[in-house]
């Protein structure tokens, strides 16, 4: 018989596509800040641009000296744009977790920061002009200024009482000790506004009469309570968030919550006690 030679077919390699590189991993904060909606976004920006004025006018104080109290002085412009700056943010957050109407929150939170806007511009303005911001009824420009700064903070109260009576009518969300921190926050805010217009009514009324020096000085003894009372609604809400990433257990944590808040209202009181026997 004869023999055939089979020719082996042909070997069939077979191709291994090369592992598919990983998506590099986006950063979470800016998908978190994709997230949040476009009037947040504002005032969440013209916070971050008032807390920049303020530290420039730090340098400008370092750089150009002067006295740091009194009426006439780069302390305004400083501790007025670091602290509407923080408090425009601090509202523009905790206010996420109060159950409002996101039309309503939306339309008060830009209202709110061009009110935080006019206040820190006209007090800034005046700084630079060398002259008072508040109570200053010298010329008719100053007296303009002087009530706008006085109409816009009766604005600022308006809108962070309308705030404060919506974190009482309905609980707010949030982690474990925020609704607590909330109300607090806006309860102890409350005393800081009452202070604020008691500083200026005290003021109008010394200006009115005659007494433009005793004016600027009077507001001295309620300084520490307003100022002290104005950042528990960044201050408690910040703490709450900050123990809901941590291990401890949830008594721990309300514990410390509690802790906090009485603290806070503790040092409320001493300020208010300083400010009732100076007055």
């Amino acid at each position: 018989m004869e023999s055939r030679s089979e020719t082996p077919a042909p070997a069939v390699t077979t191709t291994v596509a090369p592992p598919a590189r990983p998506s590099p991993a986006r950063p979470v904060w800016r998908g978190a800040w994709r997230a949040v909606r476009p009037p947040e976004r504002l005032c969440h920006a013209t916070g971050a641009v008032l807390v920049l004025s303020g530290l420039a006018h730090l340098v400008v104080f370092a750089v150009d000296g002067g006295p740091w109290d009194g009426p006439v002085s780069w302390r305004k412009p400083v501790t007025f744009g670091l602290s509407f700056g923080l408090t425009l943010i601090a509202i523009t957050w905790v206010t996420s977790y109060l159950r409002v109407g996101a039309r309503l929150r939306s339309a008060l939170l830009v209202v709110f920061a061009a009110d935080c806007v006019a206040e820190v511009g006209g007090i800034t303005l005046q700084a630079w002009r060398r002259v008072p911001s508040h109570l200053n009824m010298e010329t008719g420009f100053d007296t303009a200024v002087s009530m706008t700064l006085a109409v816009g903070g009766g604005v600022l109260v308006v809108l962070l009482t309308v705030f404060a009576v919506a974190s009482f009518r309905n609980r707010p969300t949030g982690p474990l000790g925020m609704p607590l921190a909330l109300r607090s926050g806006f309860a102890i805010l409350l005393v800081a506004l009452a202070s604020g217009a008691a500083m200026i009514a005290r003021g109008v009324v010394l200006t009115r009469t005659g007494h433009q020096e005793a004016a600027y000085h009077s507001t001295a003894p309620l300084k520490p309570l307003h100022g002290v009372s104005l950042h528990a609604v960044l201050v408690l809400p910040a703490l709450a968030w900050l123990l809901s990433h941590t291990a401890w257990s949830d008594r721990t944590r309300q514990r410390v919550i509690h802790s906090a808040v009485g603290c806070y209202a503790a040092a409320v009181l001493a300020a208010g006690v300083w400010a009732a026997l100076t007055w």
